[in-house]
């Protein structure tokens, strides 16, 4: 039986454009610690969707578990900007912990 990674590799694979197949391919390769290669998968969910919160959280959050602040600060900031947008409280109250501690 195929692993949740390969089976959402496959579905990408065949459909590059579908961005909710590549969300939940860079959700099952964090799953299984393979971080960085998730992060062309996120960041193709962020370019499709102006107003999708989420990839922007997770692929910011990514970014600083791998050290890359540079990269991890504008997608945090354009997720907080949506979840005030969108009404999101809790995602609001997270970003902007993680935010406030920015130097």
């Amino acid at each position: 039986m195929p692993s949740r990674v390969e089976q959402f590799q496959a579905l990408a694979a065949g459909q590059p454009d579908n961005e909710l197949f590549r969300f939940s391919l860079a959700q099952a390769l964090v799953a299984e610690n393979r971080g960085a290669e998730a992060i062309p998968h996120y960041a193709a969910c962020v370019a499709k969707k102006s107003d999708w919160m989420m990839p922007r959280i997770l692929l910011g959050k990514l970014h600083l578990q791998l050290g890359h602040r540079a990269e991890a600060k504008p997608l945090l900031e354009d997720a907080l900007r949506l979840a005030v947008e969108q009404h999101h409280e809790e995602p609001e109250h997270e970003l902007r912990a993680l935010l406030a501690g920015w130097q």
